[in-house]
């Protein structure tokens, strides 16, 4: 069978390989031309573990296979290592304590992590995972797998004593799926994608006991496959991880197979009316704080798709019940003119970069308004490309709050000028916390694209295939713009829904599977598919408050939709 490699950008190579050859053959044959660890193939727009052969992932009669190799910098190979390494560091666990651990969440560039110990967590315990993850990568102990039926997976896991596992296999409706299981050395477990073929392939760890009851599993940042991140303490991310965890806990929906439950028994109202009732205490308790604290200027910033709008329109309600007036605007009006404004490596206009906005204009505005003088504030014509003077001629009175969303906002330079005392800097993010299950654990990044899909398509005419398509580029722009600074921030906004995922499923489905096999997104667009098949789907969308953070997205919000 014929193959055609895509290298590089604009390179390919046509081979031809027997059908019993194996993708892990073929790549190893081609590793001096990939900067980094292949851990994964596309193979006609379907993301394929490295053990297939090219039999296997023939399409049909097909003659020719167009076959691309993925290192981590994609997003799919990324998932492959964090599966991969939490069934190594899960065997290492098993290994040498004989019990079981927690994927909890995302922390500190890596997953925060619970043996069941029935104790404290020790330097020495997290010693002794560690040389054996490692004992387990230096002999490339292969990672076999299998399938079932779907009634074997679940007598599979009752047996194992998992009996969330089972009643979540269990939900899958339809009674043909095949689970596929994982075979390390004895130790079998389930994950939700593919796996790398043995455990050489994950070069790169690092365990840290973080508190006393937990370790951090951590791993290469996608952008630099070959290198461990600097550690940092995230503290608002841990904080609000807790907070989360707390409420899922009264809402009865640690992960997704108690969800499931709740809905399949008609609990759905009470658990979206509770978690919004959450959020929005959480809104008043940083008003509180803001108002306590006689906090003047507001700085609110997150990644795409948080609900930046609606959260500062909610935190400007919270604010007037505590006797404030606040002023509510954005950084976009400080745009320089479009003839000064920065281009990228591409020749392109940059809007995203911090000299994109007149700085000093933006600070002396603010200084002003703090001051008690009349100023006049611009509007940017977008049309034009210029700012607008005369239309918003401003002032504010001593103790008034002025509420500022930007992309920027919590970067020191936006507001260099500008006093600390009178700023309170608010990060925003949907962090998912309610996982698949004990071990399989779901990316936030996938709620929020999630999200920005089900936007684009009723408020932009995009379809899912343009949103996936554009989706790496703006994360590598958060990357730069707004993940590095978020520990500058006071308070962190945990924006996500537990419900929301079950929700959106019906809007993003028949928007997913629009997207056919000739196109480059279909193996992301098949990965999502997989991953929203095990959430009961909910259909009401009228227990949802039109001030609701989702409303945001699915249309109906008394704020975005005036």
């Amino acid at each position: 069978m014929i193959l055609t490699i895509k290298i590089g950008k604009n390179e390919t190579r046509r081979i031809e390989a027997a059908p019993e050859t194996t993708l892990q053959t073929i790549a190893a044959d081609l590793l001096a031309e990939f900067p980094y660890r292949i851990l994964l193939a596309r193979v006609n727009g379907v993301d394929r573990e490295l053990i297939d052969t090219v039999g296997e992932v023939a399409d049909g009669d097909a003659a020719e296979l167009a076959v691309e190799f993925l290192d981590m910098r994609t997003h799919s190979a990324d998932l492959t290592y964090q599966r991969s390494i939490s069934m190594i560091y899960l065997k290492a666990v098993k290994d040498v304590f004989d019990t079981d651990a927690i994927i909890d969440n995302t922390l500190n560039k890596g997953f925060y992590t619970k043996p069941k110990l029935g104790r404290e967590v020790t330097e020495e315990d997290v010693a002794k995972i560690d040389a054996r993850m490692r004992q387990i990568v230096a002999e490339d102990m292969p990672i076999r797998r299998f399938t079932l039926t779907k009634q074997e997976g679940v007598s599979l896991w009752i047996k194992e004593g998992y009996e969330q596992k089972a009643r979540l296999l269990q939900n899958v409706r339809s009674d043909a799926y095949r689970p596929v299981f994982y075979d390390m050395d004895g130790y079998i477990n389930y994950f939700y994608g593919p796996m790398v073929p043995s455990a050489g392939y994950i070069e790169h760890f690092e365990l840290r006991k973080y508190d006393e009851r937990a370790i951090l599993l951590r791993f290469p940042y996608h952008g630099q496959p070959d290198e461990l991140p600097e550690y940092y303490n995230d503290r608002l991310i841990y904080e609000a991880f807790r907070q989360t965890h707390d409420w899922l806990n009264l809402l009865h929906a640690q992960t997704l197979g108690d969800f499931n439950k709740a809905v399949a028994k008609g609990g759905i109202k009470d658990l979206i009316l509770l978690s919004e009732a959450l959020h929005e205490k959480k809104v008043a308790e940083i008003a509180d704080a803001i108002t306590e604290g006689n906090k003047r200027i507001i700085l609110i910033a997150g990644p795409s798709s948080s609900g930046k709008t609606t959260f500062a329109r909610r935190l400007c309600i919270q604010l007037r019940v505590n006797g404030l007036q606040p002023l509510y605007m954005g950084t976009d009006d400080y745009f320089v003119n479009r003839v000064d404004t920065p281009r990228d490596e591409d020749g392109k206009y940059n809007y995203e970069g911090l000299d994109a906005l007149d700085i000093d204009l933006f600070n002396r505005n603010m200084n002003d308004l703090l001051a008690g003088k009349e100023v006049d504030l611009p509007e940017f014509d977008f049309i034009e490309g210029v700012k607008v003077f005369g239309k918003r001629i401003t002032t504010i009175t001593e103790n008034q709050p002025i509420v500022i969303e930007g992309i920027h906002a919590l970067n020191g330079k936006l507001t260099a000028q500008i006093e600390d005392k009178h700023k309170y800097k608010i990060y925003i993010s949907p962090l998912t916390q309610m996982n698949i299950d004990v071990h399989n654990r779901v990316a936030s990044t996938d709620g929020r694209m999630l999200r920005r899909m089900v936007r684009d398509n009723k408020y932009r005419g995009h379809n899912a295939e343009k949103t996936i398509e554009a989706w790496p580029k703006v994360r590598a722009g958060e990357n730069v713009n707004i993940f590095p600074y978020t520990d500058e921030a006071d308070v962190l906004f945990n924006s996500n829904l537990c419900y929301e995922t079950a929700l959106l499923k019906k809007y993003a489905e028949p928007l997913l599977r629009e997207i056919g096999p000739d196109s480059p997104q279909h193996s992301e667009a098949v990965r999502l598919l997989e991953w929203l098949k095990f959430y009961n789907t909910v259909e009401e969308d009228r227990y949802v408050p039109n001030n609701s953070i989702l409303k945001e997205f699915i249309g109906g919000s008394v704020f975005t939709d005036e």
